[in-house]
């Protein structure tokens, strides 16, 4: 059996494929380290896609009363031994893609990316969670990491399941 094969069976991409399903739950976004700028409701779906090697994740939420949406591609790199995603969304990112990449810490996958803010010479970090603590619930993570300075966090998506 492949790689791959054994990781669909009990690896990451099981754990991947354990994450896919409707879910609705609460969007928390920080524009300052503790203070709490909007707690608003987000609907997503994760899904495979190509045949379980990647999962996709799209939501809907809104900010201040205004909808934005935006989709991560998830996957975990057999070659390069990490995880991988990427990242587009109609708030955040304008018109880049965030690539990041990471490992699993003790039972969190753990990516981290970069972005230019305001110069392409100044880049801040953008740290991304993704645990389920049980079958469901789904927390993902978004920390922000301004040049040197500790990660405050950003954004939390925290799902339930829609049962069918």
């Amino acid at each position: 059996m492949s790689k791959f094969q054994d990781s669909l069976k009990d690896g990451h991409h099981k754990k991947f494929a354990d994450m896919c399903g409707n879910w609705k739950g609460t969007s928390r976004t920080w524009f300052e380290p503790d203070v709490l700028t909007d707690e608003s409701t987000v609907e997503g779906k994760v899904y495979q896609a190509l045949g379980g090697l990647f999962v996709i994740h799209e939501y809907t939420a809104s900010l201040q009363g205004k909808e934005h949406s935006g989709l991560m591609i998830v996957g975990a790199s057999f070659s390069e031994e990490k995880f991988q995603t990427a990242w587009i969304d109609s708030f955040h990112n304008g018109t880049n893609i965030l690539l990041s990449d990471g490992k699993m810490e003790e039972g969190i996958y753990s990516v981290l990316g970069s972005y230019a803010a305001g110069s392409p010479d100044v880049r801040w970090g953008w740290r991304t969670t993704l645990e389920q603590p049980d079958a469901d619930t789904l927390v993902m993570t978004m920390y922000n990491i301004q040049p040197g300075e500790q990660e405050a966090k950003a954004v939390e998506f925290t799902y339930s399941r829609v049962k069918e």
